[in-house]
């Protein structure tokens, strides 16, 4: 994803200046000029969602922070989600309450306070497959899911009988459903959040420095002291010195043995990939998203830039990291799951693209499927001076 300021975003002129908020050639020079001169309260790793948040919440409090990104801002996983930023019905099933209140409690800040432009309602249908229990309880679920949402940010659940499950989802299959439940959370642009994050956090005067890949830490007497960052574009390395070094490099917090040399740094990132394809607005009729259960998760069908996105799949990844690919089957299993509940079936003729992106889940039992694994952050201080946080969700980047 390339990052294209406008004329109106103006250049950097100086280190710490706030209000200088553009990320552009001119401000990446000014800030590598400050690496040499600064000794930094923190040095975050990584430009996803949680990279940007900790470099934006370090320099709203008046620390002296600077960000290196490998590649580009929200280059990997944060590019890559189901653009969701919601509570997670399904954790409520897994009875995981605490993630679920503390995800509601963003989504309500996000939709109403932080970043109302970037995060909009949406409404979606779970379809009902069994006549007798299942309304009762998937009702009770999303009255429990409103009433922990808070404030009325967004409507309570609807009950949809067949008929009306028919004249607004006309593309869904009679046969397939018994009536439905009509529930709502929100969607946001994942990238832009991310690039909007960064931009705030540099007008705080945060050094925002991309293609600038770590090639190791610096450490003395056992404390973590900064680190050693290579510019992609001029091949310069740059020893940067921090107090703290916060590693929010996602699947990558797995490379921290490497940086140091040291295995009683690692932290076991256990990736899981998830895809999405997209079809063309036509391939399917339906006034709003879909939200459905399979045997391992929950899927979700729902109206992106005037086409449809519909994922994820959920599987253990163990080749490379920064490119993860979505197999025919991730794409036969994602087609035989929402063609079960569709009219007018997909086939791969449907398919306009494909999206594969990485969780970088915590393993803490490696027995586990990664369906299992939770989503809530893990931080670390494996060493003195240096903190990792792993694992968590889009919609809960600020906690």
């Amino acid at each position: 994803m390339s990052v294209r300021p406008t004329a109106a975003e103006g250049s950097a002129e100086g280190f710490g200046v706030s209000g200088t908020a553009g990320l552009n050639p001119q401000q990446r020079a000014v800030d590598i000029e400050s690496l040499a001169g600064t000794d930094f309260d923190v040095a975050v790793i990584g430009g996803g969602i949680t990279g940007a948040g900790t470099a934006l919440d370090a320099a709203s409090r008046g620390l002296r922070t600077v960000l290196v990104e490998a590649g580009d801002l929200a280059d990997g996983t944060s590019s890559k989600s189901s653009k969701l930023m919601h509570g997670g019905v399904r954790y409520l099933e897994m009875l995981d309450f605490t993630l679920v209140r503390e995800a509601l409690r963003e989504r309500e800040l996000h939709l109403t306070k932080l970043a109302p432009h970037l995060v909009k309602p949406m409404g979606f249908v779970w379809p009902l497959t069994h006549k007798y229990w299942e309304r009762p309880y998937v009702g009770a679920g999303l009255t429990l899911y409103d009433y922990m949402g808070g404030k009325k940010v967004v409507p309570r659940h609807q009950h949809l009988s067949s008929a009306e499950m028919l004249r607004r989802m006309p593309g869904m299959d009679p046969a397939a459903n018994v009536g439905g439940m009509r529930l709502y959370d929100s969607v946001s642009d994942d990238s832009r959040l991310v690039m909007t994050v960064a931009r705030t956090a540099r007008s705080f005067g945060a050094a925002i420095l991309c293609g600038m890949p770590v090639e190791r830490l610096i450490s003395r007497n056992g404390r973590v002291e900064g680190l050693v960052a290579r510019d992609r574009t001029t091949g310069i390395t740059h020893t940067i010195r921090a107090k703290r070094v916060i590693s929010a490099a996602g699947v990558w917090n797995g490379d921290l043995p490497t940086w140091l040399d040291d295995e009683a740094t690692a932290l076991t990132i256990r990736p899981s990939k998830g895809i999405h394809i997209v079809v063309p607005a036509e391939a399917i009729d339906m006034e709003c998203g879909v939200l459905m259960r399979t045997e391992k998760s929950v899927l979700f069908i729902l109206p992106w830039l005037g086409r449809w996105l519909i994922g994820d799949t959920d599987t253990d990844w163990t080749q490379d990291k920064s490119t993860p690919v979505a197999t025919a089957g991730d794409v036969d299993y994602l087609l035989d799951k929402v063609n079960s509940v569709l009219a007018r079936k997909l086939s791969r003729s449907d398919v306009l693209g494909v999206i594969a992106g990485l969780r970088p889940l915590v393993q803490t039992k490696p027995e586990a499927d990664t369906t299992k694994l939770s989503r809530e952050h893990s931080v670390r201080s494996p060493l003195k001076g240096l903190f990792v946080i792993a694992g968590g969700k889009l919609t809960t980047y600020r906690v």
